[in-house]
């Protein structure tokens, strides 16, 4: 079934979040109190605390907010990426919107992240909405057959209904041998690098390159060869 999808219509792409205040103190009373809530479901031992569990807010829509999205797509057996990152949530948000609805439709195109129906689809909804955008078709689950949802998950395709098990975007790389450049951060850093070193151009490097994994690897699934690095393109 996987060999019917062209792969030539179908944007890959990949987010990256963070906390949308730099430090638990910054919250308003409202939601300290809000996130103590959400947060007590994150306590594994007596040492952790509202305030030290906030470093993970970004995972959450309603606590974090997107600093980058990257996209890739084929043409002519040549994969293009570009990045939108800004500390301007709205803006960056807003570049991504025109990009969908100029080149990608619903009934045409597909999305395909990696883990994608569990955080990245839901979590670029969930922000739209929080910045007042309006909702682009693709993204609009609402109503939708699960067979007119145009997702991709890279992750879902190789559960093969096995819902027990996360299977990391680093180890399915290892196990397809598709070569990943030694990365200088994860995603555990993103939160750091953004608030700390206030470095989006090295937030935006790191999430390229799980774009370009992610397209890799759904090239394995269909059994064709991989795409060579001199045919991989950074588009500004």
């Amino acid at each position: 079934m996987l060999n019917k999808i062209n792969i030539d219509r179908i944007l890959f792409l990949d987010i990256e979040t963070v906390p949308i205040y730099s430090d638990y103190n910054q919250l308003d009373e409202k939601f300290k109190a809000l996130w103590d809530k959400k947060s007590s479901y994150l306590l594994k031992n007596e040492e952790d605390t509202p305030e030290k569990l906030y470093k993970k807010a970004g995972i959450y829509a309603e606590f974090g907010k997107i600093v980058c999205i990257s996209v890739g797509f084929f043409r002519d057996n040549v994969f293009r990426i570009k990045s939108f990152y800004s500390e301007d949530e709205n803006q960056l948000l807003s570049d991504f919107i025109n990009l969908l609805e100029k080149y990608y439709s619903f009934k045409q195109h597909l999305l395909c992240a990696h883990n994608g129906k569990e955080f990245d689809f839901p979590y670029l909804a969930r922000r739209i909405l929080i910045n007042g955008l309006k909702l682009p078709e693709i993204l609009d689950n609402a109503g939708k057959k699960p067979w007119e949802v145009a997702h991709l998950d890279t992750l879902e395709l190789w559960k093969f209904g096995d819902y027990k098990n996360y299977t990391s975007l680093e180890l399915l790389a290892a196990v397809f041998d598709i070569p990943t450049p030694k990365n200088d951060i994860d995603g555990s850093e993103v939160a750091d690098v953004f608030w700390k070193d206030n470095d989006l151009q090295r937030i935006a490097t790191y999430c390229q390159k799980d774009v370009l994994t992610i397209a890799q690897l759904f090239l394995r699934y269909q059994g064709k060869p991989l795409i060579s690095r001199e045919n991989v393109i950074i588009v500004e």
